[in-house]
């Protein structure tokens, strides 16, 4: 499985709706829990970010492919659905 990486920031808003969802999809679907995911915090780990082209967090990739870019003002409910989307997206690409 190719490094799958979710980039956040300790303080924002929209990182701690992307890990509340993540937890809410595991637990719905446990075959989710099976996909190893790096959280890469941005301020800490700027060699790993430069590599990476995004505006904002989260952010997940799979190798280079970036899955999912929250925005602002991006509801929780659309946040919850385009993170199922790119687990969805991880899981197909490794049948």
């Amino acid at each position: 499985m190719e490094q799958i990486r979710l980039f956040y920031l300790s303080d924002c808003p929209y990182c701690h709706d992307a890990k509340r969802a993540l937890g809410e999809l595991i637990a719905s679907k446990p075959v989710y829990a099976g996909i190893p995911i790096e959280w890469v915090d941005e301020r800490r780990h700027p060699e790993i970010v430069e590599r990476f082209d995004y505006k904002y967090v989260p952010s997940i990739f799979c190798g280079t492919k970036k899955l999912f870019e929250a925005h602002p003002g991006q509801s929780y409910a659309d946040i919850k659905a385009q993170i199922r989307a790119a687990l969805d997206e991880i899981l197909k690409t490794e049948a």
